[in-house]
C-alpha cells in the first residue's frame, strides 16, 4: 500500500513539473508586458550549438549501443537525437547577424522541419518490434540516415539560396512553419504516450528520461509555434530543448557512476528480442563463472582471474560489476551444490523403498555419498561377530564417524575424511542426514530380506512380492478380476496310492511338483494351492497381465513336457491332465484374521476343474473363453458341447494341440 501511494505521489510530482512550462507559456502570451525581449544573437548561437553538441553525443552513444546489439529501436532513438542535433545546428549557424544575415522564415525553417522529422522518428521508435520488422528496419538504416542528412543539406541550400524570401506570400510561409511546429509537438506527445507501457514494463531511469525528453520537446515545439521572436516566450523553447537533452545526459551519467561502465546504459530501451538475448548472454556469463568456481572446488587448476577478465572484456564490465558477478556466481554455485547433494539424498531415500539385496544397497549408498562429496574419502564398516569390519584400506586420522543404526543398535559406521581440512557445519549436517537415511535403507533391506525369505517359503513369490509392496492386500476380501486358471491333477492317482507305499507316493508328488512349479512361476503364474495330487495356478492376479490367457496356455503345454522329463524311468507313475479356463473371479484373501489364504473364487475356477476332469493324460482342455482369447495363435480342435457338473447348459470345450511360434 505504501509503495503504491509513493508511486502516485511521484507521478503527480512529475506531471506537475511537466505542466509548468506550458503554464509559463500561457502566462507570457496572456500577459505581453511580462514577455520581455532579449535580442542577444551570440547567446542564442552558443546555447543552440551547445544543445546540438549534447544531442550529437547522446545520439552517438545510443547508436553505438544499437550497433553492439543490432537493435532497431535503439537506432531509431539515436536517430531522433542526431536528427534534432543536425537541424538545430543549422539553426544555430544561420542565427541572424552572427555568421549570416537571414530572415525570420529562413532562421526558423531548420528547427520546425527538424521537429517534424525527429518527432516522426520518435513515434516510430515506440512501435512493437517483431523480429521481421526489426530486421527490415535494421537493413534500411543506412538509406534512412542518408535521407535525413539529405534533408538537412536541402534546408541549408534553401536558406543559402534565399528561396523562402522570394516567395510572394510570406504570411503563408509563416503559417506553414507554425503548422510544422505543432505537427512536431503532436508527434513527440504521441511518442511519449507510446513509451508509457514500455516504462511500466521496464521502470528504468533511461526509459523515464527519454519519455520526459519527448514531453519537453513536444512543449518546446508549442513554444516555437506561438512564441514571439527574441522574447521570453520564444527563448522558452530553447530552454526546453536544452533541458531535454541535458536531462538524458545527466541520467546516463548517474547510471554510469552507479555501474562504472557505458555498456548497458541504454539496454532498457532495446527491443524484446535484444532483452532476451542479453539475458541469455548474462546467464551464460554467470554459468561460465559458476563452472570455473566449481572446477576449482573439485581441484582443477583454473584461474578465476583470467575468466573474470574475459567476462569483463566481453561485456565491458567494471571491476565492481565483475566482483558482483563473482559473488553471485559463488552464491549460485553453492546453492547448486546444495541442491545436487540434496538430490543425491532424495535418490538414496527412494532407493531405500525398493526391495534389493543388502550388499547392492550399501554399494549404492557409498556411491551416492561419494558422488555428492567428490574429492572426499569414505569407507564403510559393518558389525561382524560383535565388532566393526572395514575393508583393507587404511583408516584416516581425524575422520568423521557416522554411525548406522538398525533398531537402535549400531550396525555399521561410515567414516568420512576431507583431505586438507574439516567438513563445514552444513556438510556435517548433510552427511548425518545421509547416515540416517542409510540406516533406514539398511533396516528396510534386512526387513525385506527376512520377510521375503519367510513369505516365499509358504506362498507364491508373486503374492509375496505384492504383499511386501502393498501390505493392505493382506486384508480379508478381494476384488473381481479377469483371470485365467490352470487346474492339473494326476489321472489314476487313487489306484496308484492304494498300491504304493506312502513314502513313494510323497516322493513322486514332490518330484512332480518340483518340476511343475518352476514352469508356472517362469510363465508369470501364481500357485494358489496344492490339494493332494492336484495343483491350481492363476494368471492375471495379483499382478495384472493383459496376456494372461497366452501365459497359461504356454505353461500348460510346458507342464506336460516337464512331467515327462521328471517321470523318466518311472513308467508306472500316473500322468497329469490339465484344464484351462478364463473368466472373472474374486481374487483375494479368505479365512479369519488368525489364518488366511490367498485364492480365487468364481465360476471360472469351477469350470476349470470340470474341464481338467474331461482331459486325457498329457492333454490340455480349454474353455471357450480361453480359446477365444488365444485366437489364431493357438492350434485347437473342438470336442463339441459337453454337459458338466454344476452347469445347466452344455459348454463347448477345445483341445489345445500347440501354440504358434
Amino acid at each position: 500500500m505504501d509503495s503504491r501511494r509513493g508511486s502516485r505521489v511521484r507521478t503527480a510530482n512529475w506531471l506537475m513539473h511537466m505542466a509548468l512550462p506550458m503554464l509559463a507559456l500561457w502566462l507570457l502570451l496572456d500577459q505581453p508586458r511580462v514577455d520581455l525581449e532579449w535580442d542577444n544573437r551570440v547567446a542564442h548561437f552558443v546555447l543552440v550549438l551547445t544543445a546540438s553538441v549534447v544531442s550529437v553525443v547522446l545520439g552517438v552513444l545510443i547508436s553505438r549501443a544499437a550497433r553492439a546489439r543490432d537493435d532497431a529501436r535503439l537506432w531509431l532513438v539515436s536517430l531522433v537525437f542526431t536528427t534534432t542535433a543536425g537541424f538545430f545546428g543549422v539553426h544555430a549557424l544561420v542565427t541572424p547577424g552572427v555568421l549570416l544575415n537571414t530572415s525570420d522564415a529562413e532562421f526558423m525553417l531548420p528547427t520546425r522541419l527538424g521537429l517534424v522529422l525527429s518527432g516522426a522518428v520518435a513515434l516510430a521508435s515506440a512501435i512493437k518490434f517483431t523480429p521481421a520488422r526489426s530486421a527490415t528496419l535494421w537493413s534500411s538504416r543506412r538509406a534512412l540516415s542518408l535521407l535525413t542528412w539529405a534533408l538537412m543539406a536541402s534546408s541549408a541550400v534553401v536558406i543559402g539560396s534565399g528561396l523562402l524570401d522570394r516567395l510572394p506570400d510570406q504570411l503563408l510561409v509563416e503559417r506553414v512553419e507554425q503548422l510544422a511546429a505543432l505537427t512536431g509537438s503532436a508527434l513527440f506527445a504521441l511518442a511519449a504516450l507510446a513509451y508509457l507501457p514500455l516504462y511500466r514494463r521496464r521502470p528504468a531511469v533511461v526509459v523515464m528520461s527519454v519519455l520526459t525528453a519527448f514531453v519537453l520537446l513536444a512543449e518546446a515545439a508549442v513554444a516555437l509555434a506561438f512564441g514571439m521572436s527574441w522574447h521570453a516566450s520564444w527563448w522558452l523553447w530553447h530552454l526546453l530543448m536544452t533541458t531535454a537533452f541535458c536531462f538524458i545526459a545527466y541520467s546516463a551519467r548517474v547510471q554510469f557512476r552507479r555501474e562504472g561502465s557505458t555498456t548497458g546504459l541504454f539496454d532498457a530501451l532495446a527491443t524484446q528480442q535484444t532483452i532476451a538475448a542479453l539475458r541469455q548472454d548474462y546467464a551464460a556469463a554467470l554459468e561460465a563463472m559458476v563452472d570455473i568456481l566449481q572446477r576449482r572446488e573439485h581441484g582443477e587448476p583454473v584461474a578465476p582471474g583470467a575468466a573474470a577478465a574475459a567476462l569483463a572484456d566481453r561485456f565491458e564490465l567494471s571491476e565492481q560489476q565483475v566482483a558482483v558477478l563473482k559473488r553471485g556466481a559463488e552464491a549460485l554455485g553453492s546453492e547448486r551444490e546444495r541442491v545436487r547433494k540434496l538430490g543425491a539424498l532424495v535418490d538414496l531415500g527412494q532407493a531405500s523403498s525398493i526391495i534389493q539385496d543388502e550388499d547392492a544397497l550399501l554399494e549404492r549408498v557409498m556411491a551416492a555419498i561419494a558422488d555428492a562429496f567428490p574429492g572426499d574419502r569414505f569407507r564403510l564398516g559393518l558389525m561382524r561377530s560383535g565388532g566393526l569390519a572395514f575393508p583393507n584400506d587404511a583408516a584416516d586420522d581425524g575422520a568423521l564417524e557416522l554411525p548406522l543404526l538398525v533398531k537402535g543398535q549400531v550396525a555399521g559406521v561410515i567414516e568420512a575424511y576431507r583431505p586438507g581440512g574439516e567438513f563445514a557445519e552444513a556438510d556435517v549436517a548433510l552427511l548425518r542426514s545421509f547416515a540416517a537415511q542409510s540406516s533406514i535403507a539398511l533396516e528396510n533391506a534386512r526387513l525385506y530380506r527376512d520377510l521375503d525369505g519367510l513369505f516365499r517359503s509358504y506362498m507364491s513369490p508373486a503374492v509375496a512380492t505384492a504383499l511386501l509392496a502393498d501390505p493392505d492386500q493382506a486384508g480379508l476380501g478381494g476384488a473381481i478380476t479377469e483371470v485365467t486358471v490352470l487346474m492339473a491333477d494326476l489321472h489314476g492317482f487313487t489306484g496308484f496310492a492304494e498300491a504304493t507305499s506312502p513314502d513313494r507316493v510323497v516322493t513322486m508328488l514332490n518330484t512332480y511338483f518340483g518340476a511343475i512349479v518352476p514352469v508356472i512361476l517362469d510363465g508369470g503364474g501364481t500357485v494358489l494351492q496344492f490339494v493332494g495330487d492336484a495343483v491350481m495356478a492363476l494368471w492375471g492376479a495379483p499382478m495384472r497381465q493383459p496376456d494372461h490367457a497366452m501365459r497359461a496356455a504356454h505353461a500348460a503345454i510346458a507342464l506336460h513336457a516337464a512331467v515327462e522329463e521328471a517321470a523318466a524311468g518311472h513308467p508306472d507313475w500316473p500322468r497329469f491332465r490339465v484344464g484351462v479356463n478364463t473368466g472373472p473371479a474374486l481374487v483375494g484373501n479368505i479365512g479369519a484374521p488368525q489364518m488366511r489364504s490367498f485364492t480365487a473364487i468364481g465360476d471360472a475356477m469351477n469350470l476349470a476343474a470340470r474341464l481338467e476332469s474331461l482331459a486325457e493324460p498329457g492333454q490340455v482342455i480349454l474353455g471357450a473363453s480361453t480359446a477365444a482369447a488365444l485366437g489364431c495363435a493357438a492350434r485347437v480342435s473342438s470336442r463339441g458341447s459337453v454337459q458338466v457338473k454344476g452347469k445347466r447348459d452344455a459348454v463347448e470345450v477345445f483341445v489345445l494341440h500347440g501354440l504358434a511360434d
